[in-house]
């Protein structure tokens, strides 16, 4: 599979009801909000954990590696660890990673003499390691091949023998309301899970938000993690089947509404348009005031300039090639 050799721009919009779409745990893990305008916030990693998860369950052949080992939390270096670990084990495997022979009896030199994989990692994270470039080819073949987040999202290794920085294709920055949230009144008392210990906690949760997010898919970023047409494919499906399949409590309730993807021609690069939240207005409809906004059906949510937008391209400096777009059976909206 090639790199994209395509750039887009995203808009996702996805609904929250009575529940915490991303707990602050510098305020007692109530929803994260910018109290000057009294809208939600949402972080992009909270996102992409639950693309993570879902992916995990779906993708069997696929390793995610900003995650768990086992049923355990690892730091990066131990993640990395364990799935060399496993990857020198097979060598078979080996030999696709290796195609050159000559890399392959390099990595039959290193490893010998060595009475377990321990005295292995340790030779080849050494500062003094004279072959990195079999660890780069490695590291290469690990990304391309079985770490599928890490060819969307990127990443930092910091490990002795495997530093090298990624640069994720796509990105999204912080998610907000286009409506003004009410916290919801609380006096339930919960038990919150720390990583040793529990807590008693207040039950925070939003009455109704609509958040949406701006994002960008990079393809001179692609060339460098082999993010392909397939792997884009994967993750708008993803981003749309993960918010509401996320089974925990106070993440239930949640619901796509819109995904909206640019694509440019080859060669125009992200941002043409700008935030494309720019172009969403939302009101509160039949004279309801912000503060009673409870459903999606009590906002009216105009995107006529989104729409214009890609009408006046046809006409005008035609750099979009094409459009995607995805909406729930309750937002008519066309193109």
């Amino acid at each position: 599979m090639n790199p994209i050799t395509n750039s887009s721009d995203f808009l996702f919009i996805y609904e929250a009801i009575q529940c915490n779409p991303n707990g602050d745990p510098d305020q007692e893990n109530k929803p994260r909000m910018d109290y000057d305008t009294k809208t939600n916030l949402v972080t992009d990693t909270r996102v992409k954990r639950f693309i993570r998860d879902y992916l995990k369950s779906k993708n069997e052949d696929e390793i995610i590696f900003v995650d768990m080992e086992g049923n355990s939390k690892v730091s990066v270096d131990n993640k990395l660890k364990a799935v060399v670990s496993r990857t020198f084990a097979n060598e078979n495997e080996l030999k696709n990673i290796f195609v050159d022979n000559e890399a392959l009896n390099k990595y039959h030199e290193i490893i010998k003499g060595a009475k377990d994989f321990n005295e292995v990692w340790s030779k080849i994270t050494a500062k003094n390691f004279a072959n990195k470039e079999i660890n780069y080819e490695l590291l290469s073949y690990l990304i391309k091949e079985k770490f599928l987040d890490i060819r969307m999202f990127g990443s930092a290794f910091a490990v002795g023998g495997f530093t090298k920085a990624y640069t994720g294709p796509i990105q999204m920055n912080w998610g907000y309301s286009f409506n003004e949230v009410e916290l919801m009144d609380s006096n339930s008392i919960v038990t919150i899970m720390n990583d040793d210990s529990s807590t008693f906690g207040k039950d925070y949760r939003v009455h109704y938000s609509l958040i949406g997010f701006n994002g960008t898919i990079n393809a001179p970023a692609a060339k460098s993690t082999q993010l392909s047409d397939e792997d884009v494919e994967v993750f708008r499906n993803a981003l749309w089947e993960s918010i509401p399949a996320s089974p925990t409590r106070s993440k239930l309730n949640q619901y796509p509404k819109l995904y909206l993807e640019i694509i440019y021609k080859e060669g125009i690069s992200n941002g043409q348009f700008g935030d494309l939240r720019n172009f969403v207005t939302v009101e509160p409809v039949d004279g309801k005031t912000k503060k009673q906004v409870r459903r999606f059906r009590d906002l009216k949510v105009d995107l006529s300039d989104l729409q214009r937008l890609i009408e006046q391209d046809k006409n005008g400096s035609q750099i979009i090639d094409r459009v995607i777009l995805k909406t729930s059976a309750d937002l008519d909206f066309s193109i």
